[in-house]
């Protein structure tokens, strides 16, 4: 069976690194799009497995070589922009915001400089959003100089907005993970040592004693 892939014409732009590079953009614009439609758990879960893909295909390309002359066309308004960063700090709440580490102003500041998730994450859809807009046209020029933007816009600014959101990221889902998990271990109260109702008395060491005396007598 033939491959689409095949099928392409044989030019930079639709080479494989660029059209999976595409395919990870929509699905991250999707994303960014519909999130309201995610619980939280289930969204920074999804944005964790996305970001680190659209990072890796977006560093494996190139600039292409050929000259860019294509007239790239802005597809993101203002009021584009403010509806992505508005629902993805709904949804976040005060988890939206961060400290930021690697800011240029830090070496100048005596106090923390914030950030947001929800202002890296819009910035970041502008780009992509912009570039799937571009690409779409099927102008080999326009969609090569979509490509040429990304790229530069990425090394400049949307991949370090991109790491730290999921520096971010990573720190309130293991977060949220942990204290979870310590809900789930605290012991109800009906089970606990004061009103468990035995003769022997409770504490660490005679936990231990009786763990070790378990596994002499297995």
């Amino acid at each position: 069976m033939e491959n689409l892939h095949d099928k392409l014409p044989d030019h930079y732009v639709y080479s494989h690194p660029v059209i999976e590079f595409m395919t990870v953009v929509a699905q991250t614009c999707k994303l960014l799009e519909h999130t309201n439609e995610y619980e939280q758990e289930v969204y920074i879960e999804t944005l964790l497995k996305i970001l680190p893909l659209l990072y890796q295909k977006t560093i494996m390309l190139h600039q292409p070589e050929e000259e860019i002359d294509g007239f790239l066309e802005q597809f993101v308004t203002e009021d584009d922009y403010n509806e992505i960063a508005g629902m993805i700090k709904n949804m976040l709440g005060e988890d939206d915001a961060y400290l930021e580490v690697f800011h240029a102003d830090m070496q100048l500041s005596d106090t923390p400089i914030l950030a947001f998730i929800s202002e890296n994450l819009a910035d970041i859809y502008q780009e992509l959003k912009d570039s799937a807009g571009n690409y779409q046209t099927a102008d080999m020029e326009v969609m090569t100089a979509a490509i040429a933007a990304a790229l530069s816009a990425f090394s400049e600014h949307w991949g370090e907005k991109l790491l730290n959101a999921l520096r971010a990221l990573h720190h309130l889902h293991f977060k949220t993970q942990d204290e979870e998990n310590n809900f789930a271990y605290d012991e109800p109260a009906e089970h606990s040592h004061e009103n468990c109702g035995c003769a022997h008395h409770h504490d660490e060491s005679d936990r231990r004693d009786d763990l070790f005396i378990f596994f002499r007598n297995e």
